[in-house]
């Protein structure tokens, strides 16, 4: 059964109860695929599950209808798909990319919406997936829509995506503070960011509502640090002391140890096997995302 049989353990679904989840599996391989094609730039680690939380959020705060909440959670988790087609030299480049580079980066979204589109649950990321790099004045891509044309569930996903590659840390540079991000998407309003979500995101963010998902990969754990690469560290809900997590940058090995309530991480000064850097899905993240979100869409639908 692979994931989607771990991740129905993780919902409750088995043993006795044998009925079928079609539509809860078909999201959480999409959920998982989208996973999978994170899991090749060691430095996004974390990334669509804070898009997710975020973009959840700010729905939850324009007053957006549960159901619409919902939709946008998951495609803030999604809206990254396409980048299974980008080649790891330009996704994992250790410096700021040509504008050659940055042509085929900007194929993303079309790329995705094609890997989406004759899914059975595909309307509900189309929006996320193929318009969150579309801006009011039109400048953005894929298709240069402008104003009420780029769809609500982009203009959220857009400003939190936008946000969270700011304040995090990449090869060539250091995550800015919260507080310049804000001021970013405060100058742009109405250029880049739509105004009345980006007003909002503003609000959210100077009110301290956001602290909990910037720099963290789940809720309550934070990114921790390799000696050599920064903040590219993973830990899950599940881990215990006495595990052993890598850096899938430089393989860099670190044994899971406490201090008082917290987790840490100290390097053992070994490297992991190609065995132990293979990526694996995080499956009780997904689950829960599944459990919490996606059975009111799927209510709904």
């Amino acid at each position: 059964m692979g994931f989607i049989g771990d991740i129905g353990r993780y919902l409750g679904i088995g043993g006795g109860d044998m009925r079928p989840r079609h539509h809860e599996d078909m999201l959480a391989s999409l959920l998982v695929m989208a996973w999978m094609v994170e899991a090749r730039d060691p430095y996004t680690g974390g990334h669509l599950w804070r898009v997710s939380q975020f973009s959840s959020l700010l729905a939850a705060d324009a007053g957006l209808p549960a159901a619409d909440v919902a939709r946008v959670t998951v495609g803030g988790f999604l809206h990254d798909l396409g980048k299974v087609s980008v080649p790891d030299q330009i996704l994992r480049k250790a410096d700021k990319l040509t504008s050659d580079e940055y042509e085929v980066i900007k194929t993303h979204p079309e790329v995705g919406w094609r890997m989406l589109a004759g899914h059975p649950l595909a309307r509900l990321a189309e929006a996320a997936v193929r318009a969150h790099h579309e801006t009011p004045d039109g400048r953005g891509y894929p298709r240069g829509l402008a104003g009420a044309a780029v769809p609500e569930d982009a203009r959220i996903v857009g400003i939190c995506d936008a946000f969270d590659a700011m304040t995090s840390t990449r090869p060539y540079r250091r995550g800015m503070p919260t507080a310049k991000a804000l001021a970013i998407i405060e100058e742009n309003l109405d250029r880049q960011f739509d105004r009345a979500f980006g007003t909002r995101f503003v609000a959210l963010g100077r009110a301290g509502r956001l602290d909990h998902i910037v720099g963290h990969s789940d809720e309550g754990i934070p990114l921790h640090d390799c000696m050599m690469c920064g903040p590219t560290l993973v830990l899950r809900r599940e881990q215990a002391v006495g595990d052993h997590i890598y850096c899938r940058n430089c393989g860099g090995e670190y044994q899971v140890e406490a201090d008082r309530e917290q987790l840490l991480t100290v390097a053992t000064g070994r490297t992991g096997s190609a065995e132990k850097l293979e990526p694996e899905a995080d499956t009780e993240l997904i689950a829960r995302l599944v459990r919490d979100s996606a059975r009111t869409l799927l209510a709904t639908g």
